[in-house]
């Protein structure tokens, strides 16, 4: 699966195609797909009816036409607001019928979600084709063993880091690692982590890229998945980045 392999260079739409869609919803992730996408990330919360929906935020206020936090509405409730596409919000099952070949990117906002995240990939056999991530170490506990994929939490991060100062394999329980360049002041993502973490097999994915150059650099860093907003725009500006590149060393 092309987000677990260290060599491979993804594209991953950061809540679909939200640069040019509405974020997390049906629209955002068909526009990826379209675009070329290699791959979707997304965010997971909880509904009143304790059903995995997409939503960033802990409430509907700012991606929605309708207004409280996501845990008072139930599913269906949150299928009917206006999210931008007319569809309302997206629930993972829905996203998983409807792409059911799509490697996915999740993010878990809270840790609740766990169990139930894991029992939907089981029932839609997505196990294979989604890596599964959050913040807090104990979202991930039971996706840390076959036949579930992780990335690592904040604190597998931090661990992963300091490991890296020293030379030392940056592994741990954790399958990937998706992570901004940089945390509270601290650059995260430098030449001697993303070295650390393919000496241990792990691939690097970094969130959010926008700017073909800084993508460039990334890059050359040894940085597997870029996570984007703009899919299609940042696939033609490093294709022609690399092209350029390519003729350069001719």
């Amino acid at each position: 699966m092309i987000l677990l392999d260290p060599d491979a260079r993804p594209i991953i739409a950061h809540r679909g195609a939200s640069g040019t869609h509405p974020e997390n919803t049906y629209a955002a992730f068909s526009a990826a797909i379209a675009q070329r996408a290699d791959a979707i990330e997304l965010d997971l919360r909880l509904s009143k009816d304790l059903i995995p929906v997409v939503m960033h935020d802990d409430n509907v206020d700012r991606t929605t036409d309708g207004v409280g936090a996501v845990h008072d509405l139930d599913a269906r409730t949150l299928g009917e607001l206006d999210a931008g596409d007319r569809a309302g919000v997206p629930t993972l099952d829905g996203v998983l019928e409807r792409h059911p070949d799509t490697p996915l990117l999740l993010e878990l906002k809270e840790a609740a979600c766990a169990p139930i995240v894991a029992t939907a990939l089981r029932r839609h056999d997505a196990t294979g084709r989604v890596v599964v991530g959050a913040f807090a170490h104990a979202a991930l506990r039971p996706f840390r063993r076959p036949p579930f994929h992780c990335s690592g939490s904040r604190r597998d991060t931090a661990i992963a880091w300091a490991a890296s100062r020293v030379g030392v394999a940056a592994g741990g329980r954790c399958d990937v690692f998706s992570v901004p360049t940089t945390d509270g002041g601290l650059t995260i993502v430098d030449r001697r982590f993303v070295a650390a973490c393919r000496r241990a097999g792990r691939p690097v994915h970094v969130w959010t890229i926008d700017d073909a150059s800084e993508a460039a650099r990334l890059r050359a860093l040894g940085v597997a998945g870029i996570i984007t907003n703009l899919p299609e725009r940042m696939r033609v500006l490093l294709t022609a980045s690399d092209n350029v590149g390519d003729e350069t060393c001719e």
